[in-house]
């Protein structure tokens, strides 16, 4: 690629992410009615490992948003290949998000979704709001792992998995 051939901020933005391979996390909370909702991230990451501290960004457009704040506790999933069907659906519609048999009350009445790779429990200790978006970090408190599979990445607007090279 030559200078020539530079993209605009926003076209290199989209299409250098849509060629990066992301994780795929469903975090899921309980509104302030308490009745569940949830979102899909692809921008799980460790922050600390002590204390353990995991970071994600959402917009704050998404239908989450409003119950997003300090002190709220949340789960987050790490989803496999056996979980395809799982992510679409928490991907759709917020209204239908927790329509089904797929979810479960976990630990603090939270919305555990069934099935999973492995799950933390956590607390928000951080919000940092960046234009429309925020970054949030949330403090580990517990966890489970479910049956080893491969993992659920997002890339090329596609699910995929990984291959051991």
């Amino acid at each position: 690629m030559t200078s020539a051939d530079e993209l605009r901020p926003s076209e290199a933005f989209l299409e250098s992410f849509r060629r990066h391979g992301a994780g795929i996390a469903v975090i899921t909370l309980l509104k302030k009615d308490g009745s569940p909702t949830g979102f899909i991230a692809t921008s799980l990451a460790s922050l600390s490992a002590n204390p353990p501290v995991a970071t994600f960004n959402m917009a704050q457009t998404a239908s989450s948003w409003s119950s997003v704040s300090i002190d709220t506790p949340v789960l987050i999933h790490l989803l496999s290949v056996d979980n395809v069907e799982l992510a679409k659906k928490m991907a759709g519609e917020s209204d239908q998000r927790f329509d089904g048999d797929h979810w479960e009350e976990g630990p603090g009445g939270l919305p555990l979704l069934t099935g999973v790779h492995a799950w933390m429990s956590a607390t928000i200790v951080a919000v940092t709001e960046v234009e429309f978006s925020a970054m949030v970090a949330a403090r580990i408190t517990g966890g489970s792992l479910g049956a080893e599979s491969t993992p659920l990445v997002y890339s090329g607007r596609d699910y995929r998995s990984v291959a051991s090279l």
